[in-house]
């Protein structure tokens, strides 16, 4: 097992911003923009403190809690933690994440085993706190085209992307809250595309089942999301919280009537912090003048006020004033929060002491402090989640025959590739052509003084002559690089494969790949052995050898 910093991946990659680099390597550069150190024990305590002290409606949450895990078909321990926050020392322990796909890409296990090894580490160090983990299902979104797929690695190692179609629906058109939505015949067919697709092993019948038995015919997205988490973590304790309920959204009613009736009040506490952040970083969320969405015919709008009422975004719809006043009052599961509204939700209606977070997230938190203060709900501490590469045996294998270390194959294949054939070959380009090149700029060098002498006009064409010289030489080292690729594709190829598993599709693996690909080769026990394996606590990324 390796560590790297995040400064040692990939610099251009919008996946680590300097606001979290920042936030990982030196807390007190940031701290202003939050609410407690992650790593002070002392900042802990006060966060602690401040939640198990603030009144909430605990009886309400847990009866709402109660009903929706039975419904969900949650273990034993998940309906005693949910009991437990009852009790004044019992504080939450948050992260959430749409309702993927089979789960979406490795980023959203990771972030739950780091809640649950984070609720057993704070258990540990603070024994007069109750602490539970909490999982917030975001099955509100309306973008269908971010939960209907998933990438894997497939039998003939390429990466595949395979997506799951709804029956005659436009996926690209606003289709309501993705998490009500209910998987119809042509699960049938994706099912059969992911069984061609995926590798012959011991483990493959267990998993296929497994998943089918979640993701099947009248399942929704939510159901079928926490179905395979449950049976994935095996009765972890975890809470699931559905936050499109009429029951939670009763519960909201302050938080969007604020949101209503003292726009923009609240957007401009978000530009204003935004624009204090800007001075360093950049902002990662950008307000809007009405935080809140609208269930209406089917789709999910944002709101947008009017002189006279509201227009759904993206329609030429407006409703009057009392439109809303109505649905504030009588039917408020017809509104939904947005990004910048969601937190406020979140810790409205939990005693949340922390929020595990990715590193967008954890970016964008730095934007809500104002928020948190307006509405006097303290702020969590934002906890950065694990984040991981698994290497594979025959991947390590390839790494360590050719002498490359994984931060190589993270910035540039291309360059390894190149240094490989250079490597076994023979001859060595770069020293071919740097001698040849030396040899033209010496010989055409002395020829200036002769042709100043002879005719100063000359010397134009001469510069002339060593341009098309150099163009023509560097065409003929590309072309003899890549002949010599050519002698060593096997070996190049290897390096292709290996690329692709740790790094596939130029993007982080724990972005792109799903869970599918490892528990159908290592068994349904990949999972606990991941937590077994995983570390929360140095806040780098770590590599794991598998």
């Amino acid at each position: 097992m390796t560590w790297l910093d995040y400064t040692e991946l990939p610099s251009d990659n919008s996946a680590f911003s300097s606001l979290f680099l920042d936030y990982i390597r030196d807390y007190s550069t940031v701290q202003q923009y939050y609410n407690g150190n992650y790593r002070d024990d002392a900042d802990w305590k006060r966060c602690l403190e401040r939640v198990s002290a603030r009144t909430i409606d605990r009886s309400a949450i847990v009866q709402i809690l109660s009903t929706q895990n039975r419904n969900f078909h949650c273990g034993v321990r998940t309906l005693a933690n949910i009991d437990l926050l009852l009790n004044d020392n019992t504080v939450a322990i948050v992260t959430g994440q749409q309702v993927g796909l089979f789960t979406g890409p490795l980023y959203t296990i990771y972030k739950t085993l780091t809640v649950l090894k984070l609720v057993e580490k704070l258990g540990a160090k603070f024994p007069d706190y109750h602490f539970v983990p909490v999982f917030w299902l975001e099955g509100e979104d309306h973008d269908y085209e971010e939960v209907n797929s998933i990438q894997f690695i497939n039998t003939s190692n390429d990466l595949v992307k395979l997506d799951y179609q709804l029956k005659g629906k436009d996926p690209g058109k606003n289709l309501g809250a993705v998490g009500t939505l209910e998987f119809d015949e042509n699960i049938e067919q994706f099912f059969s595309s992911l069984d061609g697709s995926l590798m012959q092993t011991e483990f493959k019948p267990k998993v296929l089942q497994l998943f089918k038995t979640a993701y099947q015919k009248g399942m929704t997205f939510n159901k079928a999301f926490v179905h395979l988490m449950n049976d994935l973590l095996d009765d972890s304790g975890l809470i699931f919280l559905d936050p499109n309920d009429p029951e939670v959204k009763k519960l909201l009613i302050p938080v969007f009537k604020k949101d209503l009736e003292e726009t923009p009040k609240l957007c401009k506490l978000v530009i204003d912090q935004s624009a204090e952040l800007e001075k360093t970083y950049h902002a990662q969320i950008k307000p809007k003048t009405l935080n809140s969405f609208l269930f209406h015919e089917g789709g999910r709008y944002l709101l947008e006020p009017k002189e006279n009422g509201y227009a759904l975004k993206g329609t030429r719809k407006t409703l009057p004033k009392e439109y809303l006043q109505d649905v504030l009052s009588n039917s408020p599961h017809l509104l939904s929060p947005n990004v910048v509204l969601r937190p406020l939700c979140q810790d409205t209606l939990l005693p949340t002491a922390a929020y595990v977070a990715g590193p967008s997230e954890i970016a964008y938190f730095a934007q809500l402090k104002p928020l948190y203060q307006e509405f006097g709900i303290p702020e969590p501490i934002i906890y950065p989640r694990a984040s991981i590469t698994i290497v594979e045996e025959k991947v390590e294998k390839v790494l360590t025959r050719f002498h490359i270390e994984l931060t190589d194959v993270l910035r540039d294949t291309e360059l390894i590739k190149q240094r490989i054939a250079d490597e076994i070959s023979d001859v060595k380009v770069d020293e071919l052509f740097a001698n040849t090149f030396q040899a033209i700029e010496n010989s055409l060098g002395s020829m200036k003084e002769g042709i100043q002498t002879i005719d100063p006009t000359l010397l134009g064409a001469l510069d002339n002559a060593k341009s098309k010289m150099r163009g023509a030489l560097d065409g003929l080292k590309e072309k003899s690089i890549a002949a010599q690729k050519r002698r060593h594709e096997v070996s190049l190829r290897q390096v292709d494969k290996a690329a692709l598993f740790v790094y596939p599709g130029g993007n982080f693996q724990e972005r792109t790949l799903n869970g599918v690909y490892f528990l159908n080769k290592y068994g349904l026990e990949f999972v606990k052995w991941l937590y077994g394996e995983m570390s929360i606590e140095k806040f780098k990324h770590q590599v794991i050898s598998l």
